[in-house]
Order: structure tokens, then C-alpha cells, then sequence
């Protein structure tokens, strides 16, 4: 069986959660407290943080993009990164801005702020960090409306990794409230529609104990 260590609020991690179950690949989920340097993680990845995969014969990959484009690799069917070059220059590069861009702007502002530092035992959050996340989510869900309002799906017809880190990054925003989908109506249909898919479904019984999801979080309806 192969094992996906992760945190529960990670969007890397979920992003990776969501391309084994839309691959339908058995496996098992173990959450690892990064900050504790255990050595036989460290052992996986010299790096020390997540997510890490190991497969069924022991392989460990670490990163979600060397993992996601490993597993597109060794199962295409159904293929997340695109059906040609053009395609697949154009998935990166969404998954770029979110993992990059929307992480620094957005995901760090509001989620590592409000939970994560809290979590840590690292203080109350900055409020002035806090205030750049909500005001930064605006361009990035003006952003996906823009995209929508154009294609099917964020990097083009297909369902991809784009939309699976896109949606990844927001669902943990989403779990705290703080996605402002009212003043957002097309990013909102999109997100809908991701959020119905079987495979995002696991992520949004995520329960984080002391703070529990707002309550439209797993509404696929809102």
C-alpha cells in the first residue's frame, strides 16, 4: 500500500490527495508533524517537509510536482497535465500561480496566519497579514471568474491539475470562511463543480480538531 505523509491543511498535500483518488489508486493517509524532524521521515526526505509519497516498494518521492507528475506519468488515464505540450505549458503554469502567488498572497495571509500559527503555539495572528489576505483573494478570484468566463475548466477544456491546485488552495481558505464567493459568482459555479467531483469529496470531511469547517464548507450547494 502506498503512503501519502501529510498535514491535513496543507493545499500541496490535498492537491496530491485529489490526483490518487481521481486516478483511483489506493492509499494510505499518516500526518506528520514536520517540525518534530523525525528522523526516519527526514530519512524520505532529507528536506523535511511534505508531502511525501511512498510507493508500494518502498520509492519515496517528495514535492507535490515531482509527485503529481510522476503519478500522471506511470498512470495517464484519466491525464491531469494536459494532451500536448501547449496544454501541459499551460497547467504549469496555473499551478504556479497558485502554489506560488496564491499561496504567498493569500493561503499564508489567512490560513497560516489564523490556523496554522495558532496551531504552532507562534502568537496571535498579524492583523495586518490577515487584512492582505482578504484583500489580495479578490484578484485571484477575479482571476479564475476571468478564466471561466473563457474555458471550460481553468487551463483550457479538460479537468486538470490546474483546478486541483486552484481548488486545493481555496478550500482551505474556504474551511476558515474567508472566501468571499457572494462578490464572486463565476469563480463560485467553478468552484462548485469541483467541489462535486468524488474526488474532492474526502477533503471536505476534513475535521481539524479546536476549529471545526464553517458550515457551507462541505455544502456542495453552498
Amino acid at each position: 500500500m502506498r503512503v501519502l505523509y501529510h498535514l491535513w491543511m496543507s493545499p500541496t498535500c490535498r492537491k496530491v490527495r485529489v490526483v490518487l483518488t481521481e486516478k483511483q489508486l489506493d492509499f494510505e493517509m499518516r500526518a506528520e508533524n514536520v517540525w518534530e524532524r523525525r528522523s526516519e521521515f527526514l530519512a524520505l526526505n532529507p528536506a523535511g517537509d511534505i508531502p511525501v509519497l511512498v510507493e508500494s516498494d518502498g520509492t519515496a518521492i517528495s514535492g507535490s510536482d515531482a509527485i503529481t507528475e510522476f503519478l500522471d506519468e506511470v498512470h495517464p488515464v484519466p491525464p491531469l497535465i494536459g494532451r500536448n505540450a501547449i496544454a501541459r505549458a499551460e497547467v504549469r503554469r496555473l499551478i504556479h500561480w497558485f502554489d506560488d502567488k496564491f499561496d504567498r498572497e493569500v493561503t499564508e495571509n489567512l490560513v497560516g496566519q489564523k490556523m496554522i500559527k495558532r496551531y504552532l503555539g507562534q502568537g496571535a495572528p498579524d492583523s495586518g497579514a490577515v487584512r492582505a489576505g482578504h484583500a489580495n483573494i479578490h484578484h485571484h478570484l477575479d482571476y479564475v471568474g476571468y478564466l471561466t468566463e473563457r474555458r471550460r475548466w481553468l487551463a483550457g477544456d479538460d479537468f486538470s491539475l490546474a483546478d486541483i491546485a486552484a481548488a486545493s488552495h481555496l478550500s482551505c481558505v474556504d474551511y476558515l470562511g474567508d472566501v468571499p464567493w457572494s462578490d464572486h459568482e463565476e469563480a463560485k459555479d467553478w468552484y462548485a463543480r469541483v467541489k462535486s467531483r468524488p474526488s474532492f469529496r474526502p477533503l471536505l470531511e476534513d475535521s481539524i480538531p479546536g476549529t471545526p469547517a464553517q458550515k457551507h464548507y462541505a455544502n456542495l450547494d453552498f
